[in-house]
């Protein structure tokens, strides 16, 4: 049979929908009552095994990535990153975790939702790669350091020429820490900051060195604010259930 031409290609609009795909990303930040180590041990495998299926489960479903937080930040016990195609589908995720026993221990003192897409400074660099950071592939690092971050209303109101040349200088310094890879998800209109950023290494030297040159870019000077930040140890959920006392 002939190759059909107008079958072959593409509706324009069909294309372009497809050009600006996307995915919806949810940072939930969970800590554990202390009663809850004084359950008797039978009573807490029960209810850690269930919650740990519910997280086996949606990890058929979506990207879900746990992270221990015992001994890194005081108010967080354990992280669950997860990656999807909507909202929806995160909801359902929670609404299952909120289900289960262990979820009358729990508390989420920090929750974030963003979403990828193409950056407007970075993909001149490669403006005919189609995929180029609207999908996030984790690193499987050892390390995850995630912060939301707010820009100045000056720093909208500078023309893109000024603030491409300021972030041809962050693109520079990140180079120079070819360790630390970065996951830029924004969260315009769906949550109270503007951007969440993840960074994954294997090597906090590396990351710590890299902030600390941020810190004296040009573009530092309209960061309104980049707190709380939190340092994730990547770890199975049963490890992360004996960290927490399980």
């Amino acid at each position: 049979m002939p190759h059909d031409a107008t079958t072959a290609q593409p509706h324009p609009a069909t294309s372009a929908k497809a050009q600006d795909a996307r995915q919806i990303v949810g940072f939930s930040f969970y800590r554990l009552d202390p009663e809850w180590r004084r359950l008797p041990k039978a009573v807490k495998t029960k209810q850690s095994g269930e919650l740990a299926g519910v997280i086996t489960r949606y990890s058929k479903k979506l990207m879900v990535l746990t992270y221990s937080l015992v001994g890194m930040k005081a108010d967080v016990d354990f992280l669950i990153w997860r990656v999807g195609k909507s909202p929806e589908e995160l909801q359902e995720m929670s609404a299952a975790v909120r289900q289960t026993a262990m979820a009358g221990y729990l508390s989420t003192p920090y929750s974030y939702l963003s979403m990828t897409k193409r950056s407007i400074y970075v993909d001149k660099l490669d403006p005919d790669h189609p995929d180029k950071r609207r999908f996030i592939r984790p690193a499987s690092s050892k390390y995850l350091f995630v912060y939301p971050f707010v820009k100045t209303w000056e720093w909208y109101a500078l023309p893109f020429e000024q603030r491409q040349a300021m972030m041809d200088e962050h693109i520079i310094l990140g180079n120079k820490y070819p360790s630390v890879r970065i996951h830029t998800t924004y969260s315009f209109g769906l949550d109270d900051a503007e951007f969440v950023l993840a960074f994954e290494s294997d090597s906090p030297q590396d990351f710590l060195d890299l902030v600390m040159e941020m810190r004296e870019s040009k573009g530092r000077r309209y960061t309104l604010s980049d707190t709380p930040i939190f340092t994730c140890v990547a770890k199975p959920f049963n490890e992360i259930l004996t960290d927490i006392g399980g």
